[in-house]
């Protein structure tokens, strides 16, 4: 192939990418504009701002508690993700490095769960809430979502990476299996932990079906469930400007999150292979 064939080559794949993106960031792009943008303009609104305004967003905090609902979300998505990353990081350490009868059952078991829908245990899930008595509370929300069985198979994969000889070196020198885990082989798999914790504070921001069941009382709402009731429950009166300011609002963090962390992201899709 002549250069300059391949130089047309480069620049029509570079076009179709470019595309791509302008159709994945339009959507977001035009949320964030309409959401400065009167009611009465947000029909015929271009690619060009028509007149900026912070009124929707004024209107939206004076018709719902967004900030408190924003400090829930953002205490349940931490708790959930810090309690994914630890406990998923011991069990996947268990499954990779320690030999013991039923390893791999336990682990295809695991694989096995992630097959399922979560609709599937929606209702034992519930029964439980009741009988602890945790329907209204944080804990109906953290307690179920402190392990993922993603966190579990990403963990293993990531510690089968790591030598045994640097095990047996810490083992030599005191050091007990928790003391390996979160010292020794954390700092080694820093990628895998970035990803699992963006990976589950995206879903646990994210959840609006869960919350909808298990909290009824506004000031424990987290956001998603807040704004979800807010869009279809008539409290918006039917003004498309107050709905895009705030699904603006409960999109900032997760794009915020992943604009600083995308890297580790990248580097752990990339690297991580499935090894039995």
């Amino acid at each position: 192939m002549s250069r300059k064939a391949w130089n047309y080559k480069v620049i029509l794949v570079y076009a179709v990418l470019l595309i791509a993106v302008l159709t994945f960031i339009y959507p977001f792009y035009w949320m964030l504009l309409a959401s400065f943008t009167p009611e009465s303009d947000i029909s015929s609104l271009g690619l060009a701002p028509q007149g900026l305004t912070f009124e929707h967003y004024t209107d939206m905090a004076q018709k719902i508690p967004i900030w408190s609902s924003l400090v829930n979300s953002l205490f349940v998505a931490t708790i959930s993700t810090i309690g994914v990353i630890v406990f998923g990081s011991m069990t996947g350490y268990a499954l990779a490095k320690m030999k013991f009868p039923g390893r791999n059952f336990i682990f295809y078991l695991t694989i096995f769960t992630m097959t399922l829908p979560f609709q599937i245990t929606l209702i034992p899930n519930y029964i439980l809430m009741v009988k602890f008595e945790w329907v209204d509370t944080f804990a109906a929300l953290v307690v179920p979502s402190l392990n993922s069985a993603f966190a579990i198979l990403l963990f293993r994969q990531a510690f089968l990476a790591v030598p045994n000889d640097l095990i047996y070196a810490a083992r030599v020198d005191g050091c007990g299996e928790l003391r390996i885990i979160f010292q020794i082989l954390w700092p080694n798999i820093i990628p895998s932990i970035v990803t699992v914790g963006i990976l589950t504070f995206m879903n646990s921001w994210n959840d609006v079906l869960w919350p909808l069941i298990v909290i009824r009382e506004e000031e424990l709402m987290t956001m998603p469930q807040l704004v979800t009731l807010f869009a279809v429950g008539g409290r918006a009166e039917a003004q498309l400007g107050v709905k895009l300011a705030a699904a603006v609002i409960l999109a900032l963090p997760i794009i915020i999150a992943f604009s600083f962390l995308q890297k580790y992201f990248i580097q752990s899709m990339a690297s991580s292979g499935i090894k039995s």
